[in-house]
């Protein structure tokens, strides 16, 4: 069986990762100012930020056309793909896994396998390398699904951001109740609860306070655990913060490999300037 691996922008693939594995990318939208981009492919990363202070209205996201999905899948059943397995960001901050699931039946030329990643940035990115080595393997659909299932299992994040306007104003800040009011001279650190959604877990005085706090917590969870994890920093527009956390953090766990990535423009969106996450998951290029 010839298995095709799809994801969306949100994972922040590198084009050489993208190649290399050959995986699909989908670009999701982002509207500002009343103007639909194609996240990576008409807005890069960098252009959204620069111009993030003179936008008249705080940018939104969007999903990519049905019409267009269906017939994106179908293409690549005309290419001799058997299956696909399409790994997007976690369905309780996008509706586009959901719409996927309720088209499967339109999308005749090929096996369609939605994929809830519960996640997203470039820990998804790195389900869809997964998956993508796998298919090139010749493992079946459902080995990969249990394979992925197994890595989302292990992964962990925290988010410090520093104004939660656009997380609340988009909705997708579960618990802002508790936040709203109080967030002057505050540093939220988030993170992703057991339901999978996003949440303020701690208030915190400083960035350094902030930053101090992730490095516990993380600490914690590692102690936990009996295998070799892989961690990232994802930052958004912050490269010099997160340059430097990954400096510290080196030193603490040397045998570690710490990426370091970027919230993009649909990402950024909801989380705005400046914000610092770190994650982590299992080492996908290590034997456990």
């Amino acid at each position: 069986m010839k298995i095709a691996v799809v994801t969306d922008s949100t994972s922040y693939l590198t084009p050489q990762e993208v190649a290399d594995n050959d995986i699909h990318v989908v670009p999701i939208p982002v509207i500002i100012d009343g103007k639909v981009y194609q996240e990576g492919v008409d807005i890069t990363t960098k252009d959204f930020y620069a111009n993030m202070k003179s936008f008249k209205s705080f940018p939104s996201t969007s999903q990519p056309p049905v019409g267009e999905m269906i017939e994106f899948y179908n293409k690549l059943g005309d290419q001799g793909y058997d299956a696909v397995i399409s790994i997007h960001l976690a369905s309780t901050i996008s509706g586009f896994y959901n719409s996927l699931e309720n088209m499967r039946d339109a999308v005749d030329n090929i096996k369609l396998v939605p994929y809830d990643s519960q996640i997203t940035v470039r820990l998804m990115g790195y389900l869809a390398i997964e998956a993508s080595r796998m298919a090139k393997a010749g493992h079946t659909v459902e080995e990969i699904i249990a394979r992925l299932d197994d890595l989302r299992a292990s992964m962990g994040e925290y988010f410090i951001v520093d104004d939660l306007q656009n997380l609340v104003r988009g909705g997708r800040l579960s618990n802002a109740s508790a936040f709203i009011g109080s967030v002057l001279r505050i540093k939220p650190i988030l993170t992703f609860d057991e339901k999978h959604e996003i949440v303020a877990f701690e208030k915190v005085r400083s960035t350094k306070k902030a930053l101090a706090r992730v490095e516990h917590l993380f600490a914690e969870e590692k102690a936990k655990i009996n295998y070799p994890l892989r961690a990232i920093i994802v930052q958004g527009n912050n490269l010099e913060a997160a340059e430097a956390w990954k400096q510290k953090l080196q030193q603490d766990y040397p045998e570690m490999p710490i990426d370091i990535t970027y919230f993009g423009p649909v990402i950024g969106a909801h989380l705005g300037d400046k914000s610092l996450a770190l994650a982590w998951l299992k080492d996908i290029d290590k034997a456990y």
